[in-house]
């Protein structure tokens, strides 16, 4: 046990070569791509009444209708047929802290690219996969939120219902799909290159501790 604690204080305390570093910025570049540039989310409803689709695209600071904002107007329209409230950017406390955590973790992920040593990268794995799980909790809440919060005094009633978080479903006449879009998969990149710098960052470590010894 106690080697095995020397071991990894070793590891934690080893400073990064280059390779680990240059990840760590590209994660850094690629995650604010992702959540200043990109939708993370998109949307598409569709019924006989409208062939072409309704589009919602879910930013990390606001939402964006389709047809140059007017697809949002009619979902809206919709929802208030059925009891559900308007899909208004205000309503949603997500779009206040995530732009701001995504960009602490690049600052984090660019000190330890700078400063850093091996338990800074470990630290910025832990603190992003948090991020990426607690942000898909709160996405899927305020789906069954929406759907599940419907005003009583609705002309049309519906069961509470939860749209799709991935894939499609079926709800009343529309067929409605959600798929993550672009911004998820830099988010889902720039995980994968923090964990690859501190992939080399272990390997790295072992290597020095084999000329050590």
């Amino acid at each position: 046990m106690r080697a095995l604690l020397e071991r990894s204080n070793r590891f934690l305390d080893a400073p990064l070569d280059l390779g680990p570093r240059l990840l760590l910025v590209a994660a850094a570049v690629v995650l604010v791509a992702g959540i200043a540039l990109f939708p993370l989310w998109s949307m598409t409803m569709f019924a006989p009444q409208y062939e072409e689709g309704l589009r919602l695209q879910i930013f990390s600071y606001k939402l964006e209708g389709g047809n140059q904002g007017q697809d949002i107007n009619e979902i809206n329209v919709l929802n208030h047929y059925i009891g559900m409230r308007d899909l208004v950017s205000d309503d949603f406390t997500e779009f206040k802290w995530l732009p701001f955590v995504g960009g602490a973790l690049a600052l984090l992920m660019l000190r330890a690219a700078v400063h850093g040593h091996a338990g800074h990268v470990l630290d910025v794995v832990v603190l992003f996969f948090y991020f990426g799980a607690f942000s898909l909790w709160s996405f899927g809440y305020r789906m069954w939120s929406y759907g599940h919060n419907l005003a009583p005094t609705a002309s049309v009633k519906v069961e509470p219902f939860m749209p799709p978080m991935f894939g499609s479903k079926q709800l009343a006449n529309f067929e409605v799909y959600s798929y993550p879009a672009a911004g998820t998969y830099l988010m889902v990149a720039a995980a994968l290159l923090v964990v690859a710098a501190l992939a080399a960052a272990w390997r790295q470590a072992g290597v020095r501790g084999q000329k050590e010894t």
